[in-house]
């Protein structure tokens, strides 16, 4: 379904740049080459404004940056670049036409990996990742979640079917989960129902673990039940139903956050076992545009790998993070 739904978003930005194109020629005089030159800019245009202001509404929400994890202005630039590199392929070549198979490896190294993908996305968006686990010589698998708003508890029975089949092609009784935003909500959500007996480790990137802000500018029950809420939306709420009243949201909120989760994922911590936390390896960037506050990615318990400079799509395709992926990988087997 999402490879459908982003042909047609493709195509629909091609019949606007040709209609725009046509336009130049036909009342603006131009030439066919410059008018097709001048519909694409506008079109890129529009992509680069879409990441910019998923930058901007995440700075409304932001953590605050530890030291060393500030950027420079050149680095700022660069993250830019890079997140709105990474939007463009994975949203206009590898989720609509670049999905992922099974792969066995003919000699394998590590634990088999499967990946699980965030929300609006599908395997598609494993691609660079996949890449990186051939050369590695890992075995891998990808899932793709249905329907795309659907309730994340309603996507286990994807993965553990997953699993299963990881599982018997490889040959091995345990696996490592490797999640992308919510993917690792979903994998939180596995545990809870069937517990760690297959999973020998769990690697989220950029995964709201107590929420995002954002959430609340997308669509679905999924969206909703990653929802952070802030004290100013918090209280927003409380006034508009005449009950302003002090919340004790101390044990649910991240270090130097001023919110608190949603309802799910409070109810999700409430299911799950703490020492679950311990199998986790939680990566993400102080930096990230689609998680705000960023330290939500923060997983108490876990072993949590922060970085600087790197954007939320950009964390699946960025060489530094598939080969702190890859690490992680291979340490496990070793471990094991």
């Amino acid at each position: 379904m999402v490879a459908l739904i982003s042909r047609l978003i493709l195509l629909a930005q091609l019949l606007i740049t040709a209609g725009i194109t046509l336009v130049l020629i036909h009342f603006a005089q131009f030439r066919i080459l410059p008018a097709a030159t001048i519909s694409i800019a506008i079109l890129i245009a529009v992509r680069m404004l879409i990441t910019a202001n998923n930058f901007r509404l995440a700075c409304r929400f932001r953590s605050e940056t530890p030291q060393q994890f500030r950027i420079s202005l050149l680095q700022a630039c660069r993250l830019y670049l890079e997140e709105f590199c990474s939007t463009m392929i994975t949203s206009s070549w590898t989720m609509p036409f670049r999905a992922l198979r099974i792969y066995i490896a003919t000699q394998p190294k590590g634990i088999p990996v499967l990946l699980i993908h965030g929300y609006g996305c599908n395997s598609g968006y494993w691609r660079s990742m996949s890449r990186a686990l051939r050369e590695a010589g890992i075995t891998h698998h990808a899932v793709n979640l249905e329907p795309v708003f659907g309730d994340i508890d309603d996507f286990v029975p994807e993965v553990r079917e997953a699993i299963e089949t990881l599982c018997r092609k490889s040959g091995h009784q345990r696996i490592i989960l490797l999640c992308h935003s919510m993917g690792g909500l979903v994998a939180r959500a596995y545990l809870c129902a069937h517990g760690t007996s297959n999973i020998a480790k769990v690697i989220t990137l950029g995964t709201p673990h107590h929420g995002t802000a954002l959430a609340e500018f997308g669509a679905g029950l999924n969206s909703e039940q990653m929802r952070w809420i802030s004290h100013t939306q918090d209280q927003h709420s409380k006034l508009r139903e005449g009950a302003l009243a002090m919340v004790d949201i101390a044990e649910s909120c991240p270090a130097g956050c001023n919110g608190m989760p949603g309802h799910w994922l409070k109810q999700l911590a409430k299911r799950e076992d703490p020492a679950h936390y311990k199998l986790f390896t939680s990566i993400y960037s102080h930096q990230d545009n689609i998680i705000a506050p960023q330290t939500s990615s923060h997983l108490p318990g876990a072993y949590n790998i922060e970085l600087h400079g790197i954007g939320h799509v950009a964390l699946g395709l960025n060489s530094r993070v598939l080969q702190i992926v890859i690490d992680e990988i291979l340490a496990t087997n070793q471990q094991d």
